[in-house]
């Protein structure tokens, strides 16, 4: 290893545990060793010392081991003449430099409870997101395990200028890449340059603004330390393969811009224990041999037009990128932005006019492939601030071709124009809402490039199903009524047939295994009146990805023998979990919470658990980040059901399924319902409403107290009683 840079990151590394050391010291005057600290909503600690090191770091006085390990991990500087390689005093510099900084961060919330915002956007003029919590990291996560994201990109200091930050910012954007920023170069910083730019940043963007220090470093370290846990099942305190499933798993890397100092040098050796290598602009020395990293560890003055595409090829990351043709960028990273009011060059739906998607089969002869057409005003026919009605409407035509298939596709209408950069979409069928940004127009955009791209994308991903695919939208108030008129008749079929489907007329359900990379024994099995627990999949969905991938994650599971069908369990279904699960689990029951209830993965929107006190059932969604009448948050309740077992008397569930007939229907489900957050009641309200009056319990919803009321059982039995709630009135659960 370079002697410069060994030399550079020892230095760093022992400045940065010294004031460590005498920050924690100052800490310890004013607060005292019991002081609680930690990072807000996680169940990980300080994630890399706890994952690294096994160590939980609970309260201040917790520090003191930590900072003596950092300072007995540092080698002594690197002198003139020094016979030994410089490789493993760096990187133990590197890593007591990590340890040091979770700690000074950890510190930093407890003096400044508000220095960082809390959630996934940023806040007013407060722009540094801070330490992910453990809701993002389930969301954004997985991301990193099924390929919708496959890296990072950990940018440190500020490119030349503004215009060169959008540009590297947008390349690594379109290729799926999450960019996390933290530091400066004294003037300016990276994440502050795109946002004097207009660039929109934050979690929904993967423009992650973690931090104004090179500190925060550990917060995208910490991210990649949590994902091996959670995701690759690693015990904490298991540093081998921590670090290698980072290599392996979370292709990293870092992009110093602009001068490194002893500090970024540091860093960059911590990141380099995670096979992450570093690409920087500036003529620093250079360490090319294989060995921690896939390929080189340093790699230096690359121009800024070539080191995204260099940082990739150090990486080893296989990118697949479909270029689809249209003016704009396009990718997952420009799913989350938002096209603000002064923004809108053009809005369609969203109540201010009519919207509406349809997709509909034809016959081979009837669907010319390719073919898009724009029936009405187009961009170039109106003003800035423009409001239209506008009907999609797609057919398509193909020997697999099934009329089941149609709400599939339809449903992709949504993430694909929200690939686009400068394109808002939000909702479907005829409540979608369509926002076009002023610079997608300057861009070039017309409305025939929405037509371009769901042609492009939906033979991509869907191609195995339909030969042909033909577009036109519609934009005139007449013709686009015509199609509201038609499609909600299609609507009103469908949903039908849909929710005429009953789980004992169904001889085949489907499996759903995508989870196993991170949860190995889970098996997902989902019918029609049991939707999948991360609620992106129903039986439908399944029906339809099997088609269309016969060898993928959703196979068909015959039901087989019935063996109690008041719980949900069917021999067909055990045969198939226990092989599945590689016989880690050989039965289980659909329809129950308290007696061996389906395995939970992580991935699920809600969790219900019982309440005995309450003689009921409990839910919450994955949004709610309170304490509930269990006695655990969201959180940490997912920590304990999670990783494929199953838990009696507690259970992972999708949101629709609540108002499914068989949601725990062996506990007498919604009627056992006693307690949801108020956030899950609205969303839910018009399907539960419309369940509970088919059960004769019109006013239930009315009944089941929440956070308003109480989070204790305590708490929320006089409301229950009040209200006489009808789970007081069932059998005991227990």
């Amino acid at each position: 290893m370079s002697k410069i840079i060994a030399s550079a990151a020892i230095r760093g590394a022992h400045k940065i545990v010294t004031q460590t050391r005498e920050k924690w010291q100052m800490a310890m005057d004013r607060w005292g060793a019991g002081e609680p600290v930690g990072f807000p909503n996680t169940a990980y600690y300080l994630p890399i010392i706890y994952g690294i090191l096994g160590y939980k770091v609970e309260k201040l006085g917790d520090m003191e081991w930590v900072v003596k390990r950092c300072e007995s991990l540092l080698p002594p500087p690197v002198k003139e003449t020094h016979p030994l390689p410089y490789l493993a005093p760096a990187l133990d510099s590197g890593m007591a430099t990590l340890f040091a900084e979770e700690l000074v961060e950890a510190i930093r919330y407890l003096e400044y409870p508000d220095f960082y915002t809390r959630g996934e956007n940023i806040k007013g003029d407060n722009i540094w997101l801070g330490a992910a919590d453990d809701v993002i990291l389930r969301k954004r996560g997985i991301e990193f395990v099924d390929g919708t994201a496959p890296g990072f990109a950990a940018i440190l200091g500020a490119a030349p200028d503004n215009e060169t930050a959008v540009k590297i910012a947008q390349e690594l954007q379109e290729k799926n890449l999450y960019v996390f920023m933290c530091g400066g170069d004294g003037k300016r910083r990276f994440s502050e340059q795109l946002v004097e730019s207009g660039v929109q940043i934050g979690w929904p963007t993967r423009l992650v603004s973690f931090g104004p220090d090179t500190s925060s470093t550990v917060f995208a370290m910490g991210f990649a330390t949590r994902a091996a846990m959670s995701f690759g099942g690693i015990e904490p305190g298991d540093y081998r393969k921590i670090l290698i499933y980072n290599k392996d798993r979370i292709f990293a890397f870092a992009l110093p811009l602009g001068f490194v100092t002893e500090d970024w040098y540091a860093n960059a050796a911590g990141a380099i224990n995670y096979g992450f290598p570093v690409i920087a602009d500036t003529p620093i020395p250079e360490v090319l041999p294989y060995g921690v990293c896939t390929y080189e560890h340093v790699v230096s003055n690359i121009p800024h037009d070539k080191i995204v595409s260099k940082a990739i090829e150090v990486r080893g990351l296989k990118v697949a990128v479909t270029q689809v043709p249209v003016p704009l960028s396009y990718g997952p990273a420009f799913e989350g932005e938002r096209v603000r009011g002064d923004d809108v060059y053009l809005e369609c739906g969203g109540g201010r006019t009519t919207m509406v998607e349809w997709v509909t089969s034809r016959d081979m002869k009837e669907v010319e492939d390719g073919k898009v057409e724009v029936v009405g005003p187009d961009i170039s026919d109106i003003q800035p601030g423009t409001r239209l009605p506008m009907a999609i409407f797609i057919e398509v035509a193909g020997r697999k071709m099934q009329a089941d298939y149609e709400p599939i596709l339809e449903r992709q209408i949504h993430h694909l124009i929200n690939y686009a950069q400068g394109l808002m979409h939000i909702g479907q069928r005829d409540i979608a809402w369509l926002r076009v940004a002023r610079k997608a127009v300057e861009n070039g955009f017309k409305l025939e490039h929405i037509g371009k791209m769901l042609h492009a994308k939906l033979h991509q991903d869907f191609g195995r199903i339909f030969d042909k695919l033909q577009v036109t939208i519609y934009t005139s108030e007449e013709e686009v009524q015509s199609i509201v008129k038609q499609a909600k008749e299609v609507y009103e079929k469908r949903d039908k047939r849909i929710e005429g489907m009953t789980d004992e007329a169904t001889e085949t359900f489907y499996s759903c295994t995508l989870c196993q990379s991170f949860a190995p024994s889970h098996v997902c099995v989902i019918s029609p009146e049991r939707t999948g627990l991360c609620g992106s999949y129903n039986w439908m969905d399944c029906k339809a990805a099997y088609e269309i991938n016969p060898t993928g994650p959703n196979q068909p599971v015959p039901k087989g023998e019935t063996i109690d069908a008041r719980v949900g369990q069917w021999k067909g279904v055990n045969d198939f979990v226990k092989q599945a699960s590689r016989g880690k689990i050989d039965h289980y029951n659909l329809y129950s919470i308290l007696y061996d209830p389906m395995t939970s993965c992580g991935c699920m929107e809600c969790i219900a658990a019982i309440l005995p006190l309450c003689n009921g059932i409990m839910t919450v969604n994955r949004e709610h980040t309170g304490m509930t009448p269990s006695g655990m948050k969201f959180t940490t309740l997912a920590g304990t059901i999670g990783g494929g077992i199953s838990t009696p008397g507690f259970v992972g569930h999708g949101k629709y399924n609540i108002t499914q007939r068989k949601f725990l229907s062996a506990e007498e489900g919604i009627k056992r319902l006693v307690w949801m957050p108020v956030s899950l009641k609205e969303e839910i309200k018009e399907r539960f409403e419309k369940r509970a009056d088919e059960m004769g319990m019109p006013d239930l919803l009315e009944k089941i107290a929440d956070e308003t009321v109480g989070t204790t059982e305590e708490e929320i039995l006089p409301f229950l009683e009040e209200k006489g709630h009808p789970a007081l009135s069932l059998d005991p659960l227990m």
